[in-house]
């Protein structure tokens, strides 16, 4: 088997079949495996019709379980994860195979775009052919592409199981593990595929204790992969900053809930680089730089609560 793709799927019937469809007429050999995660639509019911799909189903455990439960059974050389609302553009799996047995490598890039589910618009973004250090890039908040752009050699992904304890945030900590394994990459021009945005999955709609678990995680991944770097003399000067473009505002995040413990991540860029400048400019940036950060946060958060109401902004 050339590749296999999985696919988790929970209640996504309303977009699976179109997430499927891209996987199909290749001219690589392709298994298509989906992981029913305990849909109570009729996801299951629908793919039991698929004749050329695997599907799989298990209680409600979440996407990382269904993903590591899809790969447990997948045979492909290469692997790819979609997740069941996003989608390829045509011709991405037989590309970005050929150029994997082409060069060798072990990891293969392409770009991903931005789909609007309510308007069908589409949003180009930046193209990857600039990446020197796939390290610093998924470190920093440039743009890094999408798992959805990627074909793993299976290899990587038996070093690296998808972690549950990073639920919220465990497809970036898999991407930075596989960094961290320095594999050898090509970059295929061009879209791969499409990642679907819709209002449900992003952080401003999450409520407050699922905001505090995905800030936290995100924190630990983080801390996780820079004491690695740290442990293993990798700690580069270029990496430090790259993780600051990131620890910045994901301070900001925490701040919202937890102004002290938002101050230690600040503390700790400037461990990180003691010659970090606060992106910020206009007046926001001239409070972060005259007022510090902490008072500024504070002063935030009243405006929050002036603006949207008292109880809305705790």
């Amino acid at each position: 088997m050339n590749v296999s793709a999985i696919i988790p799927a929970y209640n996504r019937l309303w977009c699976l079949p179109r997430t499927i469809e891209s996987c199909r007429n290749t001219k690589c050999e392709t298994e298509i495996i989906v992981v029913d995660d305990g849909s109570t639509d009729d996801t299951w019911e629908w793919l039991k019709t698929q004749t050329d799909v695997i599907a799989i189903r298990q209680e409600n455990q979440g996407q990382t379980y269904a993903i590591n439960k899809g790969f447990s059974v997948a045979k492909g050389e290469y692997i790819r994860f979609l997740d069941s609302d996003d989608f390829l553009a045509p011709g991405t799996i037989d590309k970005q195979y050929r150029a994997a047995i082409d060069s060798g490598a072990q990891l293969v890039c392409s770009r991903v775009d931005l789909y609007d589910q309510l308007s069908g618009n589409i949003t180009t973004c930046p193209d990857i052919n600039g990446w020197d250090d796939f390290l610093e890039i998924q470190l920093s908040n440039k743009y890094g592409s999408h798992f959805l752009g990627m074909l793993f050699h299976r290899s990587l992904v038996e070093q690296i199981p998808r972690r549950p304890e990073f639920a919220f945030r465990e497809d970036r900590m898999f991407l930075l593990e596989v960094a961290l394994l320095n594999p050898k990459i090509a970059i295929v021009d061009g879209c791969a595929g499409y990642w679907v945005q819709h209002g449900g999955q992003m952080q401003g709609n999450y409520d407050k204790l699922k905001n505090q678990a995905v800030n936290q995680q995100h924190l630990d991944i983080y801390k996780t992969i820079l004491g690695k770097l740290d442990a293993e003399n990798r700690l580069l000067p270029q990496y430090k900053k790259a993780a600051c473009t990131v620890l910045w505002p994901l301070a900001h995040w925490i701040a919202k809930e937890d102004i002290p413990a938002a101050d230690k991540v600040v503390q700790w860029i400037y461990e990180l680089d003691p010659e970090f400048k606060i992106p910020e400019t206009g007046s926001l940036g001239a409070m972060y730089r005259k007022l510090g950060f902490t008072l500024t946060e504070k002063l935030l958060k009243l405006r929050r609560r002036i603006k949207y109401g008292w109880k809305q902004s705790l």
